[in-house]
């Protein structure tokens, strides 16, 4: 088969690879229907993470069940699957609290964006269908497998409910689908903190009811201005830099919530900031497999459609360009088809 591999910074080439295999009978082998790259993917391409050595690259996925393990009954070949960045046997003590990405037997996906995949734990990982969707539904099913799944936690680690303010920190496809997972929440008023155009358009359509444009300083007191000087009840911080943290636990009022789920690169958080501001956190990989089976019904309803965060499609050979195209902001996600 063939797949995207990672070289070295910048490096990305569509590789010719060994066919992935039945290793485990809790293992599945799934054909890929369509596949992307995350925002996750640029810290490695963008150097922030080290490679060492070429390895397969990519953790989102959906696609049709090729083969599975004798201890395999819940997906059968055939059948067209939805699955998660971290897979889990969904039984474990974890599991059953609704963290099952802190599954005791997890493992991280990687090699995804390839013609073929093997799914560890599929018994617990991967979530069927009841019928093959059509293609007009795949982009929305592949970004509930991470990043619709991503926003949704988002939005409930920062304790959205019903008639509140929440903020969105960032701009990219976590954000915009966090901006849908609030809404869906029942945010009376959504923030989205966004310097672009097409992206602000976007979050408008997707439930936003505010736009701030300014960062740091000039971001926080822009949200307090707009919460009659306290900050808002929830703060939905999707990117993972220091600055974004810091203007999300200061946008957000004194017990007021911050739910962050972008992967940390130079956070630090004072301790004794946070005590005094009374204001609570929480976050961490998303429990995508939690909200499966209701995202994925709310996509195939026309409920929600997380799929629009794609703006450019590619053919999977072309994987080098896709991450170029996100990496230069030219596209907010790119979806690929094998």
């Amino acid at each position: 088969m063939r797949g995207a591999v990672i070289h070295a910074p910048e490096d990305v080439r569509f590789e010719t690879l060994e066919d992935p295999k039945i290793l485990h009978p809790t293992d599945a082998v799934v054909r890929t229907a369509a596949t992307c790259v995350c925002g996750s993917d640029l810290w490695p391409y963008r150097g922030a993470d080290e490679t060492n050595g070429p390895r397969p690259i990519g953790h989102e996925y959906i696609g049709f069940v090729e083969e599975v393990g004798s201890e395999v009954t819940a997906v059968r070949p055939g059948q067209f699957v939805v699955g998660s960045f971290a897979t889990s046997d969904n039984t474990c003590p974890n599991c059953r609290r609704g963290f099952q990405s802190n599954c005791l037997n997890r493992e991280f996906m990687s090699g995804c964006q390839a013609e073929y995949i093997r799914i560890p734990n599929a018994q617990g990982t991967l979530v069927a269908t009841q019928e093959p969707p059509g293609e007009e539904y795949w982009p929305g099913l592949l970004a509930v497998s991470d990043v619709m799944g991503t926003g949704w936690w988002a939005a409930d680690a920062a304790e959205v409910r019903p008639g509140t303010t929440a903020v969105v920190v960032g701009d990219g496809a976590v954000g915009l689908c966090a901006v849908i997972a609030a809404k869906e929440m029942g945010a009376e008023r959504i923030v989205a903190m966004s310097r672009h155009a097409p992206r602000q358009e976007l979050a408008r359509s997707f439930g936003a009811t505010d736009i701030v444009t300014e960062r740091g300083d000039e971001g926080v007191a822009r949200i307090k201005e707009l919460t009659d000087g306290t900050g808002a009840d929830s703060v939905l911080e999707c990117v993972g830099t220091a600055e974004a943290m810091g203007q999300a636990l200061r946008s957000a009022r004194p017990g007021g919530t911050v739910g962050f789920v972008g992967v940390p690169h130079g956070v630090a958080v004072d301790g004794q900031e946070l005590f005094s501001s009374h204001v609570g956190l929480r976050g961490g990989p998303a429990p995508v497999r939690r909200y499966l089976p209701d995202l994925v019904d709310r996509v195939l309803r026309g409920r929600i459609d997380p799929g629009r965060v794609f703006d450019l499609t590619l053919p999977l050979e072309q994987v080098a360009e896709a991450y170029k195209a996100m990496d230069e902001r030219r596209a907010i996600k790119v979806f690929l088809k094998p």
